[in-house]
């Protein structure tokens, strides 16, 4: 039977992310669309959702009713959606999940799924209030280069460090609109890039806390059209400067020792786009080279190596199209939905990431606190 699902928020995640790929997938069914934008509803009326096809019909699935189009969360009824896609700006989405999760639709967010502990705490009474499940997106962990790695780890050793880096060479997401205003987004590119980082940590480590969290942030291109991120298609935006950080810098110690690199960079000098996962064990380094994501400034073949007593080994990588791992990410939402021993499960891993973010910006918000001028780089609440 399938998984009824209606999407929530029709911007470039909901419409270009999460659309196409649901309609596709055998185990869903799209029973609606809810976006508050009158030209956006109509906009994805016109084109059929950019797939030239009649909405809601997919190959094979001549049956399926065309979706309800709602411009509000609350004309959805709890008896004909099992669950219901987050897809809308930043800000919103802690709001609209909780929202739903009170009328006990289960909800899938895309990530950030929430901007403060504040708002994490919000989500955890609602999920435990409505008995509905809540799920967290971040696709990184079902890439096939990372599912490799993972395999790897135990023969490492202990873990001692990891490094992790997502670094673009030009990737500044919507130059000059909400992306970039920290009262839409509540932080740039940590929060952005930097949530499948801290996602794909804890798949390497496990639940495990950071008893020391120090960091930088610096924005030396966000405000400047020409470090865009044209393969997104974003379009001409509103000339409103951003105060958001586009390069943030880390340094994290787990409780058990275990030290961490961060680095999160929509632009800098780099010619190609790069995702970088090193993990050095007692017994041996794993590095992991690859893009996350969709731009198409990368290498084109990801690379994994593993040196052992100054010898390196090449590991063999499946060969992937580009953004699998989020259709991979829907193959296991029926599962993670049927299994009630889940529930709860994504709030404890989203009060332990937002946690590291917010003392990540602490800290940083601390080596500026000598310049006679605020940052404007930090999230509402900490300058």
């Amino acid at each position: 039977m399938s998984v009824r699902v209606a999407v929530v928020g029709l911007g470039w995640a909901g419409r270009e992310l999460w659309l196409p790929r649901l309609r596709e997938h055998p185990a869903f069914d799209v029973v609606a669309v809810v976006d508050p934008s009158p030209a956006s509803r109509a906009a994805y009326e016109q084109d059929g959702v950019r797939d030239g096809a009649q909405d809601g019909v997919r190959a094979g699935a001549s049956d399926h009713a065309r979706p309800a189009v709602l411009a509000d969360v609350d004309e959805l009824d709890r008896r004909s959606v099992d669950l219901a896609v987050v897809a809308v700006p930043n800000h919103l989405h802690a709001e609209v999940a909780v929202a739903l999760l009170q009328r006990g639709i289960p909800v899938f967010v895309e990530k950030p799924v929430c901007l403060n502990s504040a708002e994490a705490e919000k989500l955890a009474q609602a999920e435990t209030d409505g008995g509905a499940m809540l799920l967290a997106g971040s696709a990184s962990r079902y890439r096939g280069d990372i599912g490799v790695l993972l395999d790897l780890v135990p023969s490492l050793g202990t873990v001692r460090h990891v490094e992790l880096s997502w670094t673009r060479a030009r990737g500044v997401p919507k130059s000059g609109g909400w992306f970039t205003s920290r009262s839409q987004a509540g932080g740039g590119v940590l929060l952005d890039l930097g949530w499948h980082l801290l996602d794909t940590l804890d798949a390497i480590l496990g639940p495990v806390p950071m008893v020391q969290v120090s960091g930088t942030v610096s924005d030396d291109f966000v405000n400047d059209p020409s470090w865009g991120a044209a393969w997104r298609q974003d379009g001409p935006q509103a000339e409103l400067r951003g105060d958001v950080e586009d390069t943030a810098r880390g340094f994290l110690v787990s409780e058990h020792g275990t030290s961490v690199a961060l680095r999160a960079s929509w632009a800098s000098h780099a010619a190609r786009d790069l995702t970088l996962v090193r993990v050095e064990g007692s017994a041996g380094t794993a590095t992991l080279r690859c893009v996350f994501g969709f731009s198409p400034n990368r290498e084109p073949v990801p690379t994994l190596t593993v040196t052992r007593e100054g010898r390196t080994e090449d590991i063999a990588l499946p060969a992937e199209p580009i953004g699998v791992e989020y259709g991979r990410q829907l193959d296991d939402l029926p599962r993670l939905l049927a299994d009630p021993s889940h529930r709860g499960s994504a709030v404890a891993d989203i009060r332990r990431n937002i946690r590291i973010t917010e003392r990540f910006y602490e800290s940083a918000l601390a080596l500026g606190a000598s310049s006679p001028e605020p940052s404007p780089l930090l999230p509402l609440g900490m300058s």
